[in-house]
């Protein structure tokens, strides 16, 4: 009997982009990394693209792509960002899909996702409609194909969702055991109760619907998805492939498939090396035949549905109540806190579907004024959020004008249907999913909402955020001073609107320590300066100038005035206006240099602070990554005369603390913080350098473990991973540079030294790379050098824990 093997993974991360700015912020809790989604992507995107097969020795035999053997969707709003800030790991998922349809008789392994993240049976039909339609654009605009199949959110689902699916071209989904109702065979009037996840999942179900339209489901292995999730299978990668291939069984008598579906991130965030199970699993069932590899489309064609089944409509994989944890208090948490309710979640969609149901009605309103089918217009703009070129822009107005448009109906048009894609952005599901309302998930889906809420007012005029607030009060916060949704509303989200005034301050803010070019990018504002002016003396700084804002969103401009000072360390004042035409202009700028140049301080920041109406803005107003970088900027030389007293504490003094450490008496807390700063900041100088000193490395390290001294470990091993990185990159730019080879591997035999974990992924990877392309090479010459290099790579190879033998 035919046996089939299909393995599913939803990747997907909750959209983390400030609304005003469409970019992830600076993310503390991700240390080292930026932000969350850079952290998960090195521990899972990246490494399924680039999984290790090992051998009984734990060496590198292969390094694969795990995306090109097993189904899987990626969430539309994180492959946009994949594709902007991983683009590498990005085009390894598209190559995937490419190398699947190869594998699997044409049929591609990537499957469409409907766009945020929303839980579709709670959502209306319009907006059913518009996800889906999304999800399917967003995927044919990277993968260059049709999709055939399409995961559901949760595997939330209804008919309804269904029927839009089947209507738009979709032919499959994926759905849990637990959600299927009943099934029979295809023409048969006997049905069998299969409800409690007792449904066959070794085959495929057609269901009819309402509208006559049929499409298949897949209903995957239940308990072997929960033991990858849950039970730890994936800690042994043998014992997953065992666990894989003891679901098929000799009694039934049709071709087999044995499938799962489990969230993406299992493979390597979840569960660390959860890749490395995977990819070993794959391997060594398709090596020996134990069963064929396949997706759900290939399997389909040759193995069309003989049942037909029905579910249980408004169910999902992981609430156990249907759909009610988006909803409604039922229980279902991550479990945080068990005193902790939930009840603020169904006030929460209740205060958000009446939001979106006022704005559709003034954004039909006013869009039915300018364009020929507002809704139809929603459903195209995902071509727009694609592809925000002129030319496609254009192109999208000619499709929708109703009647000729200059540059302000074009700017009403996009304003309008940002704040319907803004609607549709805070149902994402994240918001609802853990225990509290302001959590960092619930306060992003509120961000969406102060985004549309503001769009909304200014376009059509209504005051939504009162009645808005008014409802969110009725959504209680498990902590006391948050109280309730209105008050997280106005301490998280009012704080956070931007407009493009406060792009300017943030322009201006920054303009004395940013080289900005005569046209800047600032997020998604291109700011165009028109005229500036400088001048500095001693820590002092002044600069005023005029510039045109504009928003790659909206299109929306406005022409600003800027005048900032700076006087040394933190204490910066800006102030940032509407031009108010070039005399007013030309008198602040003759006042204030005229003030500067006498070093007439008092009279440079009065003069500011009449023409810009107070002086408002000061390094607060930066955005987090500028603000962050700006203070690195300024603190340096504070930094600089703190760590030159700790040093000279501390070289002063490390006669008597080794004294005390060959005593065994602990340190004094100032002697212990004073060597934790300086063996760290000298480590990290260490590591960071070109050239890697091991004598003088080692020596640190090992005053440190004499001392019992804490270092910033997470940190001094990036350091070093970085340095390998920037190494090898420079490598297979120039493979034949032997000096370079010797000092990775000075490297690499430090990283195995140091009492801390050095990553040494990405440097393997591009080991590989040249073992792949250029050790061939070297191999079949006899010169000198080349044998030099060959000896010296093959040691350099031993260390990475790479088996040349086999892979050569």
């Amino acid at each position: 009997m035919e046996r089939y093997l299909c393995i599913h993974g939803h990747f997907y991360q909750p959209p983390r982009e400030n609304p005003w700015l469409e970019t992830v912020e600076l993310q503390d809790s991700a240390y080292p990394y930026h932000d969350w989604n850079e952290r998960i992507t090195a521990e899972c995107y990246a490494a399924n693209a680039s999984s290790r097969i090992l051998d009984e020795k734990r060496r590198i035999v292969k390094i694969t792509n795990n995306y090109s053997r097993i189904s899987f969707n990626f969430g539309p709003t994180l492959l946009s960002w994949l594709a902007a800030f991983s683009p590498q790991v990005h085009q390894a998922i598209l190559d995937a899909d490419r190398e699947s349809r190869e594998l699997f008789s044409g049929h591609g392994s990537a499957l469409a996702q409907s766009y945020n993240h929303t839980i579709l049976p709670l959502s209306n039909r319009r907006d059913k409609y518009t996800q889906v339609l999304w999800g399917l654009r967003d995927f044919e605009y990277w993968f260059g194909r049709k999709p055939e199949g399409m995961w559901l959110p949760e595997t939330a689902v209804d008919l309804e969702t269904l029927d839009i699916l089947a209507e738009l071209g979709v032919r499959f989904t994926l759905l849990a055991p637990h959600q299927a109702r009943r099934t029979r065979p295809l023409g048969g009037r006997a049905w069998k109760d299969v409800s409690g996840g007792r449904i066959d999942p070794t085959r495929p179900y057609e269901l009819r619907l309402p509208s006559g339209r049929t499409i298949r489901i897949f209903f995957y292995d239940g308990p072997i998805a929960r033991a990858v999730a849950f039970e730890k299978l994936l800690a042994n990668g043998e014992r997953y492939a065992e666990r894989l291939l003891g679901a098929f069984s000799d009694q039934r008598d049709w071709p087999q498939m044995v499938h799962i579906a489990t969230d993406g991130e299992t493979y390597g965030h979840h569960h660390r090396y959860g890749d490395m199970a995977l990819s070993y699993a794959l391997n060594h069932i398709e090596s020996n035949q134990l069963a064929k590899l396949t997706n759900y489309a290939e399997y389909l064609e040759r193995h069309p549905p003989s049942q037909t089944a029905e579910i249980f409509e408004n169910s999902s994989w992981s609430c156990s109540h249907g759909v009610e944890r988006w909803r409604s208090d039922c229980g279902c948490s991550s479990g945080r806190n068990p005193q902790w309710h939930q009840r603020w979640r169904g006030p929460l969609r209740e205060a958000l579907d009446w939001l979106r149901d006022t704005l559709a009605a003034g954004y039909e309103s006013r869009a039915g004024e300018l364009v020929k089918d507002p809704w139809a217009a929603r459903d195209d703009y995902i071509g727009v959020v694609l592809d925000r070129s002129p030319e496609n822009i254009h192109q999208f107005m000619d499709r929708h004008a109703a009647g000729a448009w200059g540059a302000a109906e074009k700017t009403t048009v996009l304003k309008l249907l940002e704040f319907q894609r803004h609607a549709m952005l805070m149902y994402t599901s994240c918001g609802w999913f853990f225990d509290e309302l302001s959590g960092i998930e619930t306060i992003q889906v509120l961000q969406y909402a102060g985004r549309a809420i503001q769009l909304g007012q200014e376009l059509i005029g209504n005051s939504y955020e009162s009645d808005f607030l008014e409802k969110l009060e009725q959504a209680p916060s498990n902590i006391p001073e948050h109280q309730n949704g209105a008050k997280i509303y106005e301490k998280f989200v009012q704080p956070a609107m931007i407009d493009l005034q406060k792009v300017g301050a943030h322009y201006a803010s920054s303009f004395l320590f940013e080289d900005y070019s005569e046209q800047a990018r600032v997020y998604c504002y291109t700011v165009d300066r028109e005229d500036h002016l400088t001048r500095e003396t001693g820590k002092t700084k002044m600069a005023v100038g005029r510039a045109k804002i504009t928003s790659e969103i909206t299109h929306e401009s406005s022409t600003l005035s800027f005048g900032v000072v700076h006087l040394g360390d933190h204490n910066l004042s800006a102030g940032v206006r509407e031009f108010r035409g070039p005399e007013a202009y030309q008198t602040l700028v003759e006042e204030t240099t005229e003030s500067f140049s006498h070093a007439d301080l008092t009279q440079v920041i009065l003069q500011l602070d009449k023409y810009f109406d107070g002086l408002t803005y000061s390094l607060k107003s930066l955005f987090r990554d500028e603000q962050r970088k700006i203070l690195n900027l300024i603190l340096t030389t504070t930094l600089a005369e703190a760590e030159a007293a700790y040093r000279q504490i501390f070289d002063h003094h490390v006669p008597l603390m080794r004294f005390l450490e060959d005593l065994g008496t602990p340190l004094p807390k100032v002697f212990r913080t004073t060597a934790e700063f300086v063996l760290s900041a000298n480590l990290r100088n260490a590591l960071a350098s070109e050239t890697l000193e091991e004598e003088r490395i080692t020596a640190l390290q090992e005053e440190a473990r004499r001392g019992n001294i804490t270092l910033d470990t997470s940190g001094l091993g990036f350091t070093l991973e970085q340095n390998l990185e920037r190494k090898m990159d420079q490598l297979l730019a120039d493979p034949a540079d032997l000096n370079l080879l010797r000092e990775i591997e000075t490297a690499v035999n430090l990283a195995h030294r140091l009492p801390f974990e050095v990553n040494l992924w990405k440097t393997q990877n591009a080991y590989y790379e040249l073992l792949q392309k250029t050790y061939p090479e070297f191999q079949t010459r006899t010169d000198e050098e080349a044998e030099a290099w060959t000896s010296l790579f093959r040691t350099l190879g031993e260390k990475l824990y790479v088996r040349i033998e086999e892979t050569s």
